[in-house]
């Protein structure tokens, strides 16, 4: 459970029931007004090295930009909602590549403002959409907090049109699985090798635990989806993946293996995460490799093309042979 060390907090937060619900939540913790959630100078002038102790602070304010992006993988469009940032320190963080060291944990209370817009969308629209509702924060996390997702899912089931997804890379799925949820919430757990997560995804839950979860969700019916992502081209890494992939197949239930579906995403890293990480985590694994990444746009780096196929060609015979009535949505 995440304990907050202080919160900083838009004025007019109090103006929401969410708002006043965690503010009263939180009466004891330290607390400071700030003008806008987007621009903490206090917080922007900090060194790298309190890179861990900023992602004790929660930042609560309201949503101000609604637009949605297109998307052509597992949904129609990239929607802003509840959250962004995380609790969570995975060294190769993609938010960190968008907020810096301020991809800390913030949280929107204006909530029936994003949910109306996503269902009026979705009831302007004559095919069924799928918004991807957690492409900026983890939700699962964020639930702990404000127990959003149940109100979340439940009044998006009663639309009856389109659907809500979401990845996560925690287990704490117990508060939703007793919703009416009507399948139009669809689910996606991110994977990765145990070492990997005990090494590189700091705050997250255990491989068993996520794979318990995956199981518990296919018992309550929500469709699921497995990420494998992102992948690390570590020493051993093949060997790595293909115990992942056999773990998968021991431990998964019989039910979430007739279900599932994979996403499988190659790592990008930047000049953003190698600062941070030299001096917040300097004991940490070194993640960039520059015999095997190449330069992608500004201060980014991924895996060079022919190592990028390689790769490819490998875990998707890894998936065929363990999984073979299984479909990869795509692989990036």
């Amino acid at each position: 459970m995440f304990i907050p060390s202080q919160i900083l907090y838009e004025k007019d937060i109090e103006n929401y029931p969410l708002g006043k619900e965690l503010l009263e939540k939180y009466a004891d913790t330290p607390k400071m007004i700030i003008e806008n959630h987007n621009n903490i100078e206090s917080m922007r002038e900090k060194n790298n090295v309190e890179f861990p102790k900023m992602k004790q602070a929660l930042i609560i304010g309201t949503r101000k930009t609604h637009k949605y992006v297109e998307n052509h993988k597992v949904s129609d469009f990239l929607v802003p909602y509840t959250s962004s940032g995380c609790t969570a320190m995975c060294l190769y963080c993609y938010l960190v590549c968008n907020y810096n060291k301020c991809a800390y944990l913030r949280l929107f209370v204006n909530r029936e403002e994003m949910l109306n817009k996503i269902i009026k969308t979705s009831n302007k629209s004559k095919q069924e959409l799928t918004f991807e509702i957690g492409s900026n924060s983890d939700l699962i996390l964020e639930n702990t907090i404000t127990n959003n997702l149940p109100w979340t899912i439940e009044n998006f089931a009663r639309n009856k049109h389109g659907f809500l997804t979401f990845p996560t890379k925690f287990d704490m799925v117990d508060p939703i699985l007793n919703l009416k949820h009507n399948k139009r919430t669809i689910i996606r757990m991110s994977v990765n090798p145990k070492q990997l997560i005990q090494k590189v995804e700091f705050g997250t839950s255990p491989l068993l635990a996520r794979i318990d979860a995956i199981n518990k969700l296919a018992e309550a019916d929500y469709p699921i989806g497995i990420l494998i992502a992102p992948v690390m081209l570590v020493d051993n890494w093949e060997l790595l993946y293909r115990e992942l992939i056999i773990t998968l197949k021991e431990k998964l239930s019989t039910k979430a293996k007739k279900s599932i579906f994979f996403e499988v995403i190659l790592m990008t890293y930047s000049y953003i995460h190698r600062a941070i990480n030299t001096e917040a985590f300097p004991n940490a694994i070194n993640l960039y490799n520059p015999d095997l990444m190449t330069g992608r746009g500004k201060g980014k780096y991924c895996y060079k093309k022919e190592v990028r196929e390689d790769v490819e060609k490998k875990i998707r015979e890894m998936l065929q042979k363990h999984f073979p009535n299984n479909k990869i949505l795509y692989f990036s």
